[in-house]
């Protein structure tokens, strides 16, 4: 059985658990919990930059970081699932894949800002640098919602882990300016129960 290196709130490891629910790959997958700040957590071993999620294949070998194992689990599942093979398809799922994901970068190190800094040493200029990413992501997808397809495809999973990740960390402030958004991550959490399976509230 793959183990998933995961932890409850990290997004990237909720892109990968609803990817590989939807591939019906879940039974197949142990989610197990990692402490990336302990130094004898052996995600240093599995993956030497530390960061989840890492998947630990029945062999032994370990892929990071997200996209990779959502690459691979697609491939495990016969291709062209949540990661369509048409070329036009194909990079618009890859392109709003890496919207999302460096908007959700974005999101974590202004958090880490928060956590790992005492207030007297936070940098303004910083978070205001990286608050004007997720700004300008959001106004972007909000001008031109993606679909939703039969398989939801991994651009379509990143941006709702996003917003996911935007009602966990920052209590769901993008709302009131983005209807549209709301409009469709409420599609998307109707279509695939994974992302409530999926959802902490702390």
């Amino acid at each position: 059985m793959m183990i998933l290196r995961s932890a409850p709130a990290s997004p990237f490891a909720r892109k990968v658990r609803i990817a590989a629910s939807l591939l019906g790959l879940k039974d197949q997958i142990d989610v197990q919990n990692t402490d990336t700040a302990d130094p004898n957590d052996a995600i240093r071993q599995q993956n030497p930059v530390g960061k989840i999620p890492a998947l630990v294949l029945d062999d032994g070998t370990t892929l990071f970081d997200s996209r990779v194992i959502v690459e691979y689990l697609d491939h495990v599942a016969g291709g062209g699932k949540v990661i369509p093979r048409e070329p036009k398809a194909r990079f618009a799922a890859l392109r709003l894949q890496a919207l999302a994901d460096g908007a959700t970068d974005a999101q974590i190190l202004v958090v880490y800002e928060g956590r790992w800094r005492s207030p007297e040493k936070h940098e303004a200029k910083w978070v205001d640098y990286q608050a004007d990413k997720i700004k300008r992501s959001l106004v972007s997808v909000e001008a031109d919602p993606p679909g939703l397809d039969p398989i939801p495809n991994v651009g379509q999973i990143a941006l709702a882990c996003l917003l996911g990740h935007r009602d966990l960390r920052f209590k769901g402030d993008w709302r009131a300016d983005h209807p549209k958004l709301v409009a469709w991550l409420d599609r998307f959490a109707a279509k695939v129960p994974e992302f409530a399976a999926t959802k902490i509230t702390a």
